[in-house]
């Protein structure tokens, strides 16, 4: 019976001197071994044997990027506006010693620097700055609040403004404000396409009347033209009832009369007071006269003809 009881005794003390000796660290975390309550060494990732009753596990350092939540506060800026703010900064412990001996209570140290540096930077900038140069507040919280953390063995990779609340009555005005501006800019907008719209037409309108003068400038020498052609066909005409009045062709002189003859009758019968039509009594006599002007076409013509050069092809123009 007291043999069994001292092989218990013996299992129970090696079981004990096991567990106090081979020590298993899970990985992302860092033990910190004491001897008689002295730092010294830290242990890594894996399986370690202490020596039993002499060294021991003094802190368990989680060595992985962890989240810590800022509390709300209430800031007053440079201009004297009160505004609501909290923050989240991620923070990584890079020496374990560092991190376990040379702070007490190592989030709650890095939560109060935090609102503390919250509240310098914040209170010495304007409320139009706060609400819109959030990222160079955030900037600038990192690069203060990893400065004073170094010595505790812990970097601080980032620090986000999560919220910014002004009080009620200076929303309200924000509110009326961007609602001014942005009618402000649609007025002028507005203003800007109707401006846009009226120089637009003007240079279609300006387009439109140098086309037209142009227009105007081709139709009037077609016209000039036209006309040109004209009296140079009413000269050739001439001349040639001229040359055959000269030759004593009676016919050549009742063109003239003719052609007189034919435009009075066209003026009486196109005028706006003539209601009546009115014909000539000898009517024979004016389809006499037309038939003399043909025959002297004809005869000249003729003459044309023979006084052009033999072989030559008449013109069809």
């Amino acid at each position: 019976m007291g043999f069994e009881i001292f092989v218990a005794v013996l299992v129970v003390l090696a079981v004990f001197l096991l567990f106090n000796t081979v020590k298993i660290v899970p990985q992302g975390y860092e033990f910190t071994v004491e001897r008689f309550g002295r730092y010294t060494k830290t242990i890594k990732p894996g399986l370690h044997v202490l020596a039993p009753f002499i060294d021991r596990i003094g802190r368990r350092m989680n060595m992985m990027e962890q989240v810590l939540d800022i509390p709300a506060q209430e800031v007053i800026t440079r201009d004297n506006a009160q505004v609501t703010t909290d923050a989240v900064a991620f923070i990584q412990v890079m020496d374990a010693a560092a991190a376990a001996y040379e702070v007490h209570n190592l989030t709650r140290a890095i939560s109060n620097l935090s609102m503390t540096n919250i509240r310098t930077v914040i209170g010495s900038l304007d409320l139009d700055e706060v609400l819109s140069n959030r990222d160079d507040i955030n900037e600038r919280l990192l690069r203060v609040i990893d400065a004073a953390t170094q010595p505790w063995g812990v970097k601080v990779t980032r620090v986000e403004i999560k919220d910014l609340e002004p009080p009620a009555d200076i929303t309200e005005a924000m509110a009326r404000q961007m609602k001014a501006e942005r009618l402000k800019r649609a007025e002028i907008l507005t203003a800007e396409g109707e401006k846009q719209s009226a120089v637009l037409r003007a240079e279609g309108e300006k387009q439109a009347a140098i086309l037209e003068a142009e227009g105007r400038k081709e139709a009037a020498f077609r016209d000039a033209e036209a006309r040109e052609r004209e009296a140079q066909a009413e000269a050739e005409a001439t001349r040639m009832v001229s040359e055959a009045i000269a030759a004593g062709d009676v016919q050549a002189i009742n063109y003239f009369v003719a052609q007189d003859y034919v435009k009075a009758f066209e003026k009486l019968a196109i005028s706006p007071q003539q209601k009546t039509l009115i014909l000539p009594a000898d009517m024979s006599a004016l389809v006499g006269t037309i038939a003399g002007v043909g025959t002297l076409a004809k005869e000249a013509f003729e003459n044309n003809a023979s006084r052009r050069p033999a072989g030559s092809v008449p013109s069809t123009q």
